[in-house]
């Protein structure tokens, strides 16, 4: 399967297909950065399955450099999948997917109805 875009309530999205390559280091999120910017997108759909376990640790910095090239490039990211698992293992994990998803740059979100909801409710 390959990446695709398409409009969600008016919104352009890069969707990234969950097979591909692991993501766990800046310069990963540049590539889709560079490849959202490149179908217009202004939000970036990233399956969990995409990404390296460092990255929910957060004492590893993944996380943080790689949302951090989001934010500083304005191009939201929504990661989406079934994180549970990690967030059972770490309060400081909970609290950050907390305050992403109170925000409007990233959010943690379990599947694609819910990436539509969120979208819709800032319509």
């Amino acid at each position: 399967m390959t990446d695709t875009s398409y409009d969600i309530t008016g919104v352009r999205v890069l969707e990234c297909s969950a097979e591909g390559p692991t993501l766990r280091a800046g310069r990963d999120a540049t590539d889709l950065i560079g490849a959202a910017r490149g179908e217009s997108a202004s939000l970036v759909a990233l399956p969990v399955e995409r990404l390296h376990d460092d990255f929910f640790r957060l004492r590893t910095g993944v996380a943080g450099e790689f949302v951090q090239k989001f934010v500083t490039y304005r191009v939201r990211l929504a990661i989406i999948g079934d994180i549970a698992s990690y967030l059972s293992e770490s309060e400081a994990l909970r609290d950050f997917v907390y305050e992403c998803n109170e925000r409007n740059e990233v959010w943690f979100v379990r599947d694609h109805a819910e990436l539509e909801a969120k979208l819709r409710d800032q319509g």
